[in-house]
């Protein structure tokens, strides 16, 4: 209550203001015969003196019991508070100590910031900090709780009414791999591979850092790395599986399985980040604004908190983090962006674990010193993909018919190391397989994604619809109202839409039902009710399956913003498109050309047909714009811009794309320097999906070296003769090489290793892979290989167990006894070995 500070002068304000706290009766005629005393009192000073010491005794009297009756009250709440900090710390009956109402939580919170202060007055800082922990963990508790309900299920699309998927029943590992830290330049990511020659030991140490790597090591240093692993970023193509990566990681935190060395997991998207962008506000409101459970929440070094930022191709934020101004208090308020740069850089909660999830192409966005590793989801392995389709469809032989059916086509077994596109997969491909119709079934991966849009037309059609039709039901007034949306906000890179950019669609958002397949709603805490599609992928289709039908049927080009109509063709919308996705920074063009692409071709065409008014030959037009693309190539664009005009030759068909990157890499174009990891990973997935017969690998149309040879052994795999000669391989590729023959896949019955220098080293690593029972190699040439004795000595010794029937030795030094032990091999019936050179 407001005392003034001078009660005499200014009584007849307190009397009104506290009138109806001192429960004083109110009487107009007293108020009267008042003001009537005060008059008359003016001539008696005696009186009106006496008057006012009986006013202030009352004054005295009713702030005395006001004041006691406050003090009561304050000290039952510290007596309970004190009373439940040493039950918390003899771990007793604190479960409910979370569940506090909002206006209660700051007092409270003011109690425990007394106790701890006068706790380490009173020189006993270890109960303090033993308070502070216990406290820790019911918010912990909390916290854990609410993320095991909103991660603990997966929506795959947008599943029956009412139904999702329990994440763990259908999770399938992912293949990760982690690298090093890499450099850029001022256009994109580039990871820098050293060109000088290192040591074999410096090699392998190269090799280690990139092998497989599971999350629970995401933050794990290696053994010679000294400086603790405090940034990561994991990068992957659209659809890889790095959202549910993070969602597991969370899941598997929450339920107490792993990472239990973490005090606090926030997950924090960027996409809900981005709603943010414009406000003041600092980490601390906007932890306790996304997680109202750690509100109280200590910032402090004493406990381990990771943030996952998740979709950093997702943000709108400019993170200028050579412009910024540094911040490193969690309570100070600063825009979005500058509190994100200095926590990323480390100013803020410099002790804090940092994970970014990105596509590739906006990895750049964070500078290379913030890093300090690496990831890459490269999806689903073989084995993977397989289990994928079991733990999906519980219909054990209708999964594995469409597992046979899967393995049976190549393009279609290399796309599903993308999780999103095993989806997809399955979703279409239970509608044809699981029914006795035979129809032609999906090869590309635009072919795929129409017809997933197709069964969920038919689908929503079925559901709230009305009637059976032979015909596809295309709503095209609906459907291109969808693709309006997704055009418009992709353009804009963004995800996440609310009723009013519906309507300006020409959507009602009540309808958003009937496209449930593809487009989902949400609401949120404090985002309200949001819409997006069901997966960015998603999105990119949509809009590209608008701009296609808005071109072919109106001659419109939906990237011209004007009023003026203007007619355009095909040929250029499609030009337009590739050069606005060369420039883009982030990449969230790619796939969308690639989709608009593969639209132009006839064969998808007739997919859409109830969506065109006309269709006609596309045959010039293809023609046209692989010319196009390959005139691109020429004007040298970065790498990660190279590999995605490679995917888009792929999606074309064309026929020279492999002939085309053998020659682009080879002729110095797009060196090994230059890639990141994501970009070999995209190099390899051209080359396998090609129509090129891969029976025989020749590194030399390449680049010829360890680096390349190892980024390129999927391909190496499916291969029967592998040709290495004169490629500079060292004992790197030997290790490597026997990786590929002791698997139960290789294919290779014959390798060219000649003029190498492998050297005895080298010779050992080979010979783990020839004593594989799975190893399938008939013939090897190891001339001019820099061979001694002691590399004789161990091919001796592997030949025992090999299926060799023809070695070439050549060029090389063996002495008398390498010679005298192969010698006895070969007139030793009991081996395979026929021919020796």
């Amino acid at each position: 209550m407001p005392i003034p500070p001078n009660m005499a002068c200014e009584t007849p304000s307190i009397k009104r203001r506290n009138s109806s706290s001192a429960r004083l009766p109110k009487h107009p005629t007293r108020a009267g015969k008042m003001r009537e005393v005060h008059s008359k009192e003016r001539d008696d000073p005696e009186k009106a003196f006496l008057r006012s010491l009986k006013l202030d005794k009352k004054i005295s009297d009713f702030l005395h019991n006001i004041f006691t009756d406050l003090e009561n009250k304050m000290i039952v709440f510290i007596k309970h508070e004190l009373e439940m900090f040493k039950k918390f710390l003899r771990k007793e009956n604190t479960e409910y100590y979370g569940d506090v109402r909002n206006d209660l939580r700051s007092v409270k919170e003011a109690a425990l910031d007394m106790a701890l202060y006068f706790l380490k007055l009173m020189e006993h800082n270890d109960l303090a900090d033993a308070l502070q922990d216990a406290l820790i963990e019911v918010q912990q508790r909390a916290l854990k709780s609410n993320l095991c309900k909103k991660f603990q299920h997966v929506w795959e699309g947008i599943a029956k009414q009412g139904e999702s998927n329990i994440l763990n029943k259908i999770y399938t590992d992912l293949y990760i791999t982690a690298g090093g830290v890499r450099q850029m330049n001022e256009q994109h990511e580039v990871r820098q591979i050293e060109k000088q020659k290192t040591s074999v030991k410096d090699e392998e140490t190269k090799m280690e850092k990139e092998e497989q790597i599971e999350c629970k090591n995401m933050f794990k240093p290696l053994p010679e790395e000294e400086k603790p692993i405090r940034t990561v970023v994991t990068q992957g193509i659209a659809g890889i599986g790095k959202s549910i990566c993070v969602q597991k990681f969370v899941l598997d935190w929450a339920e107490g399985k792993e990472y239990q060395d973490i005090k606090f997991i926030f997950p924090l998207p960027f996409r809900e980040l981005n709603l943010k962008e414009k406000e003041r506000c600092s980490l601390r409101d906007i932890i306790y604004q996304f997680f109202p459970e750690t509100k109280g929440m200590r910032f402090t070094d004493r406990y381990k908190v990771m943030f996952i930022f998740d979709g950093l191709d997702e943000c709108r934020l400019p993170l200028t983090f050579h412009e910024y101004q540094k911040w490193t208090d969690a309570t100070e308020k600063a825009s979005l962006d500058t509190i994100m740069t200095n926590l990323i850089e480390g100013n803020l909660l410099p002790s804090a674990l940092i994970w970014i999830t990105t596509r590739p192409a906006a990895a750049a966005k964070i500078p290379a010193e913030h890093v300090d590793r690496v990831t890459e989801v490269r999806g689903f392995n073989d084995v993977q993909k397989v289990e994928y389709f079991r733990k999906k469809i519980s219909d054990e032989s209708l999964a594995n018919r469409i597992i046979d059916h899967i393995k049976g086509s190549r393009s279609l077994f290399i796309m599903c190391h993308i999780p999103v596109f095993c989806w997809i997969s399955a979703t279409v491909l239970q509608g044809i397989l699981g029914t006795e119709d035979s129809e032609d079934i999906p090869q590309t991966l635009t072919e795929m994604y129409t017809c997933f849009l197709i069964f969920q037309i038919v689908q929503g059609d079925k559901k709230y619809n009305r009637k059976n039709a032979s015909d596809i039901p295309w709503d095209k007034d609906g459907i291109l109202s969808l693709g309006k949306l997704a055009f418009s906000h992709l353009k804009n890179n963004n995800l996440i839409f609310y009723a009013d950019d519906l309507h300006a669609c020409g959507i009602d958002p009540s309808d958003i039902a009937l496209y449930s397949g593809v487009c989902t709603q949400e609401t949120g805490r404090f985002l309200g009710t949001i819409f997006s599609f069901v997966h960015l992928s998603i999105q990119e289709f949509i809009a590209a399956l608008f701009t296609y039908v808005c071109v072919q049927n109106e001659n419109k080009n939906v990237f011209e913003q004007s009023e003026e109509r203007k007619e355009t063709q095909v040929i250029d919308v499609l030009k337009v498109t590739v050069d606005k996705a060369l420039e883009s920074e982030n990449g969230h063009l790619d796939l969308f050309l690639r989709f608009l692409l593969g639209l132009s071709l006839e064969s998808n065409q007739k997919l859409i047909r109830g969506l065109l008014t006309h269709t006609g030959s596309s045959s010039d037009c293809r023609k046209d714009i692989v010319g196009y693309i390959k005139l691109k190539f020429e004007q040298n664009p970065s790498p990660e811009r190279s590999i995605n005009l490679f995917y888009c030759l792929n999606e074309l068909n064309d026929d020279s794309l492999v002939k085309d990157v053998q020659s682009y890499m080879n002729s110095g174009g797009l060196s090994e320097a230059e890639l990141s990891p994501a970009q070999w990973s995209a190099l390899v997935f051209v080359l396998l999906t090609s129509e090129e017969d891969l029976e025989v690998f020749e590194l030399q149309k390449f680049i010829r070296s360890d680096e390349c040879f190892k980024r390129l052994l999927p391909v190496v795999q499916e291969a029967k003769k592998a040709l290495l000669s004169e490629c500079n391989l060292t004992e790197r590729s030997c290790w490597a090489l026997h990786t590929v023959l002791s698997s139960e896949s290789s294919k290779l019955t014959e390798v060219d290793l000649s003029s190498n220098p492998l050297k005895d080293s080298g010779v050992k690593q080979l010979c783990a892979g020839l004593k594989s029972p799975n190893c399938k190699l008939e013939k090897l040439r190891l001339s001019d290989c820099s061979i001694t004795e002691e590399g004789y000595t161990a091919l001796a010794e592997a030949l025992k167990s090999s299926h060799l029937i023809e070695l070439d030795l050549r060029g090389n030094d063996p002495g008398a006894s390498g010679v005298e032990k192969l010698d006895d091999i070969q007139n030793n019936p009991n081996y395979k070995l026929k021919t020796i050179r």
